[in-house]
């Protein structure tokens, strides 16, 4: 298992880094980074679906027929809805904002809201009986917000000066890879921490692998990582801060702490998820790392944190 981690962690982080590469000084910020986004999402929205049906045994059966009855969504309407919130998140590629930042993130609420809609009006269109649309509807639109909204803020991270290229474009490529790279430390660490020095667990009924020395050590990782990517990675990169040295510290030591208790937060969001389904992963795409729900979750979760982070300028010029 260690092993499969390894190899697999090494290989996808080979592939960002040459995606980022070649994304470095791209005409269309994130355009090379945008496949990953869609498979994330598509994939994301499919394992989520997964982990509702898991839980088909645990709804009562219809009265009248004794058969159960079908609540869970179907799994075109919450990909479909994913990856409309996602290629729409992208719009400021060919529709740059000329404003502050948040106008970009209006482009993912668009794509969530739209989405929405439609989930709506394919159970329009899907209603039999009572007593299933609303629970199908509402784990449509979860899977959607989940899969679909929170990647469109991984989009948003990479088109942070609004779809705009060049040396500005480049503060974009680091808070994504800012985040890609904490939240990752922190994971690294907190397995490791956990693996050989584990005795006192975080919450054992929600994650019961889950202990404080392996957050104590998630966190270091991550502050480290941090300070790393936000420092010389960024000279490599072309962004230098504009602020002072007690500034730039305090404000990318803040910004790392808010993105281990994020990622933090994304593990145990995907593992109530998990935990409710009876499912130990979200699916085995990865060995490994279980789903690609298991991979992302932290990364998806810190995404609208970072993203507010940086508009608010804690970090950045």
């Amino acid at each position: 298992m260690l092993i499969w981690r390894l190899v697999l962690g090494v290989l996808l982080v080979s592939v960002l880094v040459g995606l980022a590469w070649l994304d470095y000084d791209s005409p269309r910020p994130g355009l090379w980074l945008s496949p990953l986004a869609f498979l994330g999402s598509f994939l994301g929205a499919g394992e989520l679906v997964r982990l509702f049906e898991s839980n088909a045994k645990l709804y009562e059966s219809d009265s009248a027929t004794g058969q159960p009855r079908h609540i869970t969504p179907t799994r075109y309407v919450v990909a479909t809805g994913a990856l409309i919130t996602v290629v729409i998140s992208f719009a400021p590629l060919f529709y740059p904002t000329r404003g502050e930042a948040v106008a970009s993130a209006g482009w993912t609420a668009i794509g969530l809201a739209l989405s929405v809609l439609m989930a709506i009006v394919v159970e329009m269109a899907r209603y039999q009986q009572p007593g299933i649309a609303t629970i199908r509807l509402s784990q449509s639109v979860l899977a959607i917000a989940y899969s679909g909204g929170l990647m469109g803020f991984v989009v948003q991270l990479r088109l942070i000066t609004g779809g705009r290229w060049g040396e500005e474009g480049r503060w974009g490529l680091l808070a994504l890879l800012s985040v890609v790279a904490i939240t990752k430390c922190n994971d690294t660490g907190a397995y490791f921490s956990g693996k050989f020095f584990g005795k006192h667990k975080m919450t054992p009924i929600l994650s019961p692998g889950k202990t404080w020395e392996g957050a104590a050590g998630g966190m270091a990782l991550g502050l480290l990582g941090g300070f790393l990517v936000l420092g010389p990675v960024a000279e490599r990169l072309g962004c230098v801060s504009e602020k002072g040295p007690v500034a730039w510290v305090v404000g990318v030591g803040l910004y790392s702490v808010a993105m281990v208790l994020a990622a933090v937060g994304g593990d145990l969001a995907i593992s109530l998820l998990k935990r409710d389904a009876g499912l130990k992963n979200s699916s085995s795409w990865l060995p490994g790392f279980g789903g690609v729900l298991d991979l992302l979750d932290s990364i998806i979760f810190a995404a609208p944190i970072a993203y507010v982070l940086w508009v608010t300028q804690l970090v950045g010029p």
